[in-house]
């Protein structure tokens, strides 16, 4: 059993090899940087959090959503003050980890986590079709129709091999076989090479040659905050999802602290941040990954292309690596979430679809934020309406009002408006053994209250706090009597 695990995890590594390449030269290109840059980010930070982070069979490398951060401070201050940004991301990173934040991705709604798998599943599709351009513009004619054809043709290898047999993945049988048939059949289409050379040398340790002033400091902290939000961001949304496909649970503080370590070894040893990768991730998963050697072989076999297997790598055609990646961003959106889209409430199918097109239009960041944010205001407006009271007159003379639900900064209105202070005799008591106390707001009120039954000449008491809303307003130096 255990000899299976290793062949699986093996073969899982290997496909998720073939995978990250390409991704990883366009991410590089993208940021005008040189293609082994983007390798040697992939080798080190995939090999490292494979190795010793929180979340086996995970794939992590040089990621597109970090790279569209740098594009700016590359083209201005070149790819030095890249590299320090790559470092002082890494340390931000791992300060999130020691100062044990990671279980702040709670906070984040399962409908912004489907949002995100829908917009990153668009945005893995889009980006394949950059293999159907050229320089001249789009392919056209019997070039298109051969990449179309070849596209299709792996799709197929892809879904209908594990019909036949689960005993090898079948998008590195499919990459094989259509990279084989291409060879054999000499068809004229575009391999991977011809989007950069590959070959390279081992990665070499050097410092940045930045001045080591404040000044330089002002230059990359901003793009280093924002490469170290949106890299932990994405890895822990991409660490919950591996926690479901695989039904077993990481440890989000170790991963953050890891990928934290990886992302300044990278920078030292030249190469690009990054953080976890969606696309290959399932294709890891999909091809048996579970443990950490699936990952640590995907990182090695990144070097070895690099190193010495570049010849025959940059002949592998683009259009397998566009069939898989088609599949894989088929796999990963959540098809579910458009067929209970008249089940669940209307917020929650905003913040899916708010998510999903902010993720494609911008960056996950903001698209995540804007979901959390619209999540938490549909939260605080559902929990405002749900307050009320009853009251009633005692035998004594006086009134009895029983509060039910939660004030805090949205309710305060509705909680002021269930109390008649003209109209209610000398006597008030407000039973809070079903209210609870959350914010300052929530004083305020309390306190807004007790003024309005002053200026009437009337006294208002307070009945039944809970220890912890007593501590609370004792805090504000409100007398609850």
């Amino acid at each position: 059993m255990k000899l299976q695990r290793l062949r699986a995890d093996v073969l899982a590594g290997l496909t998720t090899s073939f995978a990250l390449v390409p991704e990883c030269l366009a991410f590089a290109l993208l940021a005008q940087l040189n293609p082994l840059v983007g390798l040697y980010g992939a080798f080190i930070i995939c090999t490292l959090t494979a190795l010793f982070g929180g979340r086996p069979g995970m794939i992590s490398g040089a990621a597109g959503s970090m790279a569209v951060v740098i594009v700016a401070l590359v083209a201005e201050h070149g790819v030095q003050y890249f590299f320090a940004t790559v470092v002082l991301a890494g340390l931000v990173m791992m300060t999130f980890g020691l100062l044990r934040l990671g279980k702040l991705v709670r906070m984040v709604p399962h409908s912004v986590m489907i949002g995100f798998v829908n917009g990153l599943a668009i945005i893995i599709a889009l980006s394949q079709l950059e293999h159907f351009r050229t320089e001249t513009g789009w392919l056209q004619g019997s070039e298109l129709y051969l990449m179309l054809g070849l596209v299709a043709a792996t799709m197929a290898i892809v879904y209908l091999l594990p019909k036949l047999t689960r005993s090898v993945p079948p998008a590195l049988v499919a990459i094989l076989s259509v990279g084989l048939a291409v060879h054999l059949l000499d068809l004229p289409t575009r391999p991977l090479g011809d989007m950069a050379e590959i070959t390279g040398g081992l990665p070499g340790f050097a410092l940045p040659e930045v001045p080591w002033t404040l000044e330089t400091l002002a230059i990359v902290w901003p793009y280093a905050v924002l490469m170290a939000l949106v890299g932990l961001l994405e890895t822990l949304l991409t660490l919950n999802l591996t926690d479901e496909i695989t039904q077993s649970r990481g440890f989000p503080n170790r991963e953050c602290l890891t990928l934290g370590a990886a992302n300044l070894a990278s920078g030292l040893f030249g190469g690009m941040g990054g953080c976890a990768m969606i696309g290959q991730t399932m294709i890891n998963l999909g091809s048996g990954g579970r443990g950490r050697l699936s990952g640590a072989v995907a990182g090695v076999m990144v070097l070895l292309f690099v190193l010495v297997l570049s010849p025959l790598i940059e002949r592998i055609p683009l259009a397998a690596l566009a069939g898989v990646m088609f599949v894989v961003a088929q796999q990963t959106f959540a098809w579910a979430s458009l067929r209970v889209c008249n089940r669940v409430p209307f917020n929650d199918v905003l913040v899916i679809v708010a998510v999903t097109a902010i993720t494609v239009a911008t960056d996950l960041a903001t698209a995540v934020l804007c979901g959390i944010v619209i999540a938490a205001l549909n939260f605080a407006w559902q929990h405002a309406r749900e307050l009320y009271a009853d009251s009633h007159l005692q035998a004594d003379g006086s009134k009895l009002y029983q509060v039910h639900g939660t004030l805090f900064f949205a309710s305060t209105t509705p909680f002021l408006n269930q109390f008649d202070p003209a109209g209610d005799p000398e006597q008030v008591a407000l039973d809070c053994r079903h209210l609870s106390f959350v914010d300052y707001s929530a004083i305020a009120a309390l306190k807004t209250l007790r003024e309005r039954y002053q200026r009437a000449g009337k006294q208002l008491r307070v009945h039944n706090l809970s220890a912890r809303c007593r501590q609370l307003l004792k805090r504000s130096g409100l007398q609850t009597a």
